[in-house]
């Protein structure tokens, strides 16, 4: 029984189908997605979404969709299906699906009377390409296939419609054509393996509508240009490969390259390997720089998401050398930031003031799942002008006061991972003493304080141990209350007393200011009034302003954005503490709650995780359909807990 397969039954069921999407990426920012009955419901939708770095800094839909058609004695089953106004979906082509089976790569099976069509879709790796291989399982007579391509041209932020300015015209190349809309694009190159007929027969077609963005308040309509169609003949047991590109391909290479990349790839067929072939999805290579892309289908590398995923989405999946060619790329803009405060690559939000402790929250794993010696021997100076870039208050939003703790304005800009806005000003103003700062600068100052130690720096160290002493006498006073949970900021005599799970960062980490009383309890109030089934929540429904369901228009959707959704990341830390609390008796706990992750890889983006859920039941997941910190870090828990149970069994 395939981990990831839906039957008929909820195939031709749109309520059950559409809202289940699918996403592909070629590890270079190119990607494919749409829904699993390939009916685009975003505008982010498409089956070749690709960078154009000479128009702008954002993905553009080239090719959205392909119609494909099958012909047997003159009639004609059109496979497709569309949108449009009034809710009316056209041509149906999902009443013909038998199954969809996506644990190796995304395959589809139609049977239209006596014909029996399998359509596998492949993204090849670090290219602009897209492999569609047809296969006639069954036939009972001659049979044609029909390809009627839907062009955009167009950015994922906007829409395209029927304009004089698109241009028509096309070339031949070999087994098919290549075609450009715009001035500034790529060519859009269109071949099959085998020769077929090109049919110019240009048209608009008017109207689609995507019914996500009209959930999400925006324009939700737009005309696609199609320029004719393929026909080809194919005989049963035959399979023909399309190739939708940026280059020119030989076509007698298709069936060869589709072959190797489907070779490469970690079968779905488990919750773990799930995560880890959505881990490799988030991987960006571009021009000799390697990135980790905060989410699907409209994250760009954003640092302080880029230093919390990229241990689980590298060392979680035992490939250390990923780490390493990631952190060469983030190393360097480290330095550009500390050195002259500009980054010229493509890591966004360098400047937030938790940026740089999560960096060495980071490099902390590294040395954990690999060795502090080599940890020393690559980052050791890293972490030395970080932690020194931090005390000599070089940070324009970092101020280290005399108490030992780090104060950061966040009055006027949201400066912390609780980042929505309304109106250009927070909607959490996190400001003044912030838990998750202080408790990740407390666990800085004492891990590169052992590595100095062991590198033989005694007296670097102990200035580091002497300053974690101070904060952390300070972090407990200034955070603590009398309910036995951290205060989540304070600023002078403002405390905020809202139950949010930045402080379970404090339980945590390696490193924590808090005695196990005190930590337990922390612990205690998170379970009570935070933890859901995919996660913890972002505000207890106890505290004021809570506001569990991130649905509407953007401005609703951004006041609710972190007051009291669920995020799956956040239970990871959450429970990497209760394993320090319980150890090996929580290992039942821990596992009967990743229960309710699972579940998720047959829902919303199969195969992977949502960026956030109602924090209410359902608990219906939300926002970008895959995001990096939240596989990661069920990733680096699946690892934390096969260590465990590792232990348990020498113990035997």
């Amino acid at each position: 029984m395939s981990y990831l397969r839906f039957d008929k039954t909820l195939m031709i069921n749109l309520e059950e189908s559409l809202p289940r999407e699918i996403l592909r990426t070629n590890k270079s920012g190119a990607y494919h997605c749409t829904t699993i009955v390939d009916c685009n419901t975003r505008k982010y939708h498409g089956l070749l979404v690709i960078p154009v770095p000479n128009l702008d800094d954002e993905n553009h839909v080239l090719l959205s969709s392909l119609d494909e058609t099958v012909i047997q004695h003159g009639a004609e089953f059109n496979l497709g299906l569309h949108k449009y106004q009034g809710n009316h979906f056209s041509p149906n082509g999902h009443k013909y699906i038998r199954e969809f089976d996506c644990e190796h790569i995304p395959a589809t099976t139609y049977r239209v009377g006596g014909v029996i069509l399998r359509k596998e879709k492949i993204f090849v790796h670090h290219e602009n390409r897209v492999l569609i291989r047809y296969t006639l399982v069954d036939a009972h007579s001659a049979t044609t296939l029909r390809f009627r391509p839907f062009l955009a041209f167009r950015s994922v932020r906007e829409y395209t419609h029927e304009n004089a300015q698109a241009n028509r015209d096309y070339q031949p190349v070999e087994n098919g054509i290549k075609t450009c809309m715009y001035a500034g694009y790529p060519e859009l190159y269109m071949q099959f393996n085998k020769k077929n007929e090109f049919h110019f027969n240009p048209n608009w077609y008017r109207g689609i509508e995507y019914p996500k963005e009209q959930e999400r308040g925006y324009d939700f309509n737009e005309d696609l240009y199609v320029p004719g169609y393929f026909e080809v003949d194919i005989k049963k047991g035959e399979s023909i490969v399309f190739s939708a590109g940026t280059s020119e391909i030989p076509s007698r290479k298709l069936k060869q390259v589709f072959d190797a990349e489907v070779a490469d790839r970690t079968p779905r067929d488990s919750f773990y390997h799930c995560l880890k072939n959505s881990a490799h999805q988030f991987h960006n290579k571009q021009g000799g720089e390697h990135y980790i892309l905060a989410g699907y289908p409209w994250f760009k590398c954003r640092a302080r998401d880029l230093f919390i995923s990229l241990p689980g989405l590298t060392l979680g999946v035992d490939e250390r050398d990923e780490f390493e060619d990631v952190m060469e790329t983030a190393g360097k803009a480290i330095r550009e930031f500390i050195d002259n405060g500009t980054v010229t690559c493509k890591i966004y939000e360098m400047e937030h003031p938790d940026v740089l402790l999560w960096a060495v929250w980071c490099l902390q794993q590294y040395a954990k799942a690999v060795s502090r010696e080599e940890c020393v021997r690559r980052y050791g100076t890293l972490l030395h002008d970080m932690m020194e870039y931090i005390r000599g208050r070089k940070h324009s939003n970092l101020f280290l006061h005399d108490n030992g703790l780090l104060y950061t304005n966040g009055r006027d800009k949201a400066v912390t991972w609780m980042n929505s806005t309304v109106n250009g000003h927070p909607v959490i103003p996190r400001t003044g003493y912030v838990v998750e700062v202080n408790a990740l600068w407390y666990n800085a100052l004492r891990f590169v304080a052992e590595m100095a130690r062991e590198d033989g720096h005694t007296g670097y160290a102990d200035t580091l141990d002497n300053q974690a002493q101070l904060t952390g006498k300070s972090f407990v006073e200034v955070f603590r209350n009398e309910y036995g949970y951290l205060f989540d900021y304070v600023d002078g005599n403002m405390m905020d007393w809202s139950v949010r799970p930045n402080m379970i960062f404090t339980v945590a980490f390696d490193y924590s200011p808090l005695d196990r009383a005190q930590k337990k309890q922390v612990l205690d109030i998170a379970t009570k009034e935070l933890l859901t089934p995919k996660g913890l929540r972002t505000l207890s429904p106890k505290s004021g302003g809570y506001n569990p369901y991130y649905v509407g228009p953007q401005t609703q959707r951004d006041y609710a954005y972190h007051q009291g959704t669920a995020w799956p990341w956040l239970m990871g830390f959450y429970m990497e503490a209760y394993l320090r609390i319980y150890k090996t008796s929580g290992l039942s706990f821990v596992e009967r709650a990743l229960i309710g992750l699972e579940d998720e890889m047959t829902c919303h983006c199969i195969g992977t995780l949502p960026e956030l859920f109602d924090g209410n039941p359902p608990f219906t997941g939300r926002g970008a359909v895959s995001f990096a910190m939240n596989v990661a870090e069920i990733l680096r828990l699946l690892q934390t807990l096969s260590k465990y149970n590792l232990s348990e069994e020498d113990r035997k």
